[in-house]
C-alpha cells in the first residue's frame, strides 16, 4: 500500500497543481506536455471581472521537447504524501509563444492607458503658498489603474491564456507623507531668502516673504513661482531710477540749467528677465545680485549711462551742441578741451539737428555720408571724419563744401541735420569724441 502511494507520488502531479494556469493534478509529465500542447490558448484579459483585452487565440508553443521541464517541475511539487495544497507554476516553453510575451502586452498597456483617459485620476496632497500662506491641501481618490503594478501583475500568469488581474489603483499623495512634509519644508526655507538687489551700486533688500506671495512644490522638489510681486518691485526700481527717455537736468556752459530729453542716451531694466534672476536667486539662496539686463535704444542696444551716475547721470566727459549760438563744447572729465563754431540742420526747412541727450554711436575716417540734405533727396558725400550720434544719420562731421558759416547760417543755409564741423579743427573734434559718450543737443 505505501509502496504503491510512493510510486504514485514519484511519478504523477499532487491534486491541485497547474502549469500556466492549466491543471496537471494526477498527471504524468508526460500527460502533462500532452495536455499543455494540445490546448488552444484564448489570450484574454480581465481586470477583475471586467474583460479589458480580448487578444487572438495562439497555441502553448508546448512539445515533447519539454518533458524534461515538467519532470523538473514534479520533483518541486513531489512530497511524500498526497497533499491538496494549490501550486502554481509558470513555465517557458522551448518554442516560445511570444504573442503573450511582447505583443498582447503592449496591447494590454495601451488599453489600460486608454481606459484611464476616461477615469478620475486621484488628486494628490501638496503643501502650497496661497497668498503669503503656506497650506496644506488634502488628497482626493481617483479610480485610475495603476499600470505598473498591473503588468507587473501580468509577467506572472503571461501564459495562462486567461489572465486575471485583481484591480490595483494610483494612490494619491496622503497630507501626512513625507512628500509633502518636504514640499512645506521646502516652501518655507525659500520664504526665509533674501537678496540684496544692486542697481547702479545702490543696495535694495528683496525678502523672499514679502515677494512671494503664491508657489508650489514639485515632486521632484522644483519651484513654480508666482513672480508677479518681484515684477512689481522692479518696476517700481525702473521707474524711480532708469533714465530711458527721461528729463536730464544739465549745467550749460554758461552756467545755466536746463533739462533735456533722453532721446538715445538713457537705460532701463529689462523688468521680465531680472525678474527670473531674482526669483533663481531666491531659490539658489544667492545673497547678492547685480542688475544685469539693462537696455536703451540706438546703436547700442545696452542701456548707455547705466554706470554713469556724475552730473546727474551724464558725467563730465560730454559734448555740448548750442544750436541758439552754433557752437559746440567739449568736455573732458569736467574741463573744456575744445570748443568751435558749428552749423547745425536748416530751420526754415524744418531739417533742425535733433534736440536732446544722445550718445555717439561709432566713428569712421573716412566715410561716405549718404542720404539727403536741404533741397537734395539724395546724396553721397566723401568725409574725413564721420561721428554719428543718431540712428537717422546725424552726427558730427567736417563739411569743406561750406562757405556760409556764420552764426545765421543754419537759419536758411544749414545742414540736413548733421553738425557741420570747419576742417580744420574737424580733426581735433574727432580725437576727443568717444563712442558712447554723451551728446547735449539744446
Amino acid at each position: 500500500m505505501i509502496a504503491g502511494i510512493s510510486y504514485h507520488q514519484a511519478t504523477h502531479f499532487n491534486a491541485h497543481v497547474t502549469v500556466n494556469g492549466t491543471p496537471v493534478g494526477g498527471m504524468t509529465p508526460d500527460q502533462a506536455v500532452k495536455k499543455l500542447s494540445s490546448e488552444t490558448l484564448r489570450n484574454e484579459l480581465y481586470i477583475g471581472n471586467k474583460l479589458i483585452l480580448n487578444g487572438k487565440d495562439t497555441k502553448t508553443g508546448f512539445n515533447a521537447g519539454d518533458l524534461a521541464h515538467f519532470q523538473k517541475l514534479l520533483k518541486q511539487q513531489w512530497t511524500w504524501w498526497p497533499s491538496g495544497a494549490k501550486r502554481h507554476f509558470s513555465l517557458l516553453p522551448e518554442k516560445t509563444n511570444r504573442y503573450p510575451l511582447e505583443t498582447m502586452k503592449k496591447e494590454a498597456e495601451a488599453k489600460i492607458k486608454a481606459l484611464n483617459k476616461t477615469l478620475k485620476a486621484p488628486k494628490d496632497a501638496e503643501a502650497v503658498l496661497v497668498n503669503g500662506r503656506i497650506q496644506i491641501t488634502p488628497s482626493v481618490a481617483g479610480n485610475q489603474y495603476n499600470i505598473r503594478k498591473l503588468l507587473k501583475a501580468y509577467e506572472f500568469q503571461k501564459y495562462s491564456g486567461i489572465i486575471r488581474l485583481k484591480p490595483v489603483l494610483l494612490e494619491p499623495v496622503k497630507a501626512d507623507s513625507t512628500i509633502v512634509k518636504n514640499e512645506k519644508k521646502k516652501l518655507q526655507n525659500l520664504l526665509g531668502q533674501s537678496v540684496s538687489y544692486q542697481l547702479q551700486g545702490k543696495p535694495f533688500e528683496f525678502k523672499a516673504a514679502d515677494l512671494i506671495r503664491n508657489a508650489q512644490v514639485s515632486k521632484d522638489l522644483k519651484y513654480t513661482i508666482d513672480t508677479r510681486e518681484i515684477k512689481g518691485k522692479l518696476a517700481e526700481l525702473n521707474k524711480t531710477y532708469s533714465t530711458l527717455n527721461k528729463d536730464f537736468a544739465f549745467r550749460t556752459h554758461s552756467g545755466g540749467t536746463i533739462s533735456v530729453r533722453g532721446q538715445s542716451y538713457g537705460w532701463a531694466l529689462n523688468v521680465s528677465q531680472e525678474a527670473r534672476r531674482v526669483e533663481q536667486a531666491f531659490v539658489k539662496g544667492t545673497r547678492s545680485l547685480k542688475a544685469y539686463n539693462v537696455y536703451g535704444v540706438g546703436y547700442s542696444t545696452y542701456g548707455i549711462g547705466y554706470h554713469t551716475t556724475a552730473n546727474h547721470g551724464i558725467g563730465f566727459s560730454y559734448a555740448e551742441v548750442s544750436i541758439r549760438d552754433q557752437r559746440v563744447w567739449i568736455y573732458k572729465n569736467g574741463r573744456m578741451v575744445l570748443t568751435t563754431h558749428v552749423v547745425t540742420g536748416r530751420h526754415n526747412t524744418h531739417e533742425d539737428t535733433p534736440k536732446g541727450l544722445w550718445y555717439i554711436e561709432y566713428k569712421q575716417s573716412p566715410s561716405v555720408l549718404r542720404g539727403s540734405e536741404a533741397g537734395n533727396l539724395n546724396y553721397a558725400v566723401k568725409v574725413k571724419y564721420w561721428a554719428p550720434f543718431t540712428m537717422g544719420g546725424v552726427g558730427f562731421h567736417d563739411a569743406g563744401w561750406r562757405r556760409n558759416w556764420s552764426s545765421a547760417a543754419y537759419l536758411t543755409q544749414g545742414s540736413g541735420g548733421c553738425v557741420n564741423t570747419p576742417p580744420e579743427v574737424m580733426g581735433q573734434l574727432f580725437g576727443y569724441l568717444e563712442q558712447n559718450e554723451p551728446v547735449v543737443v539744446y
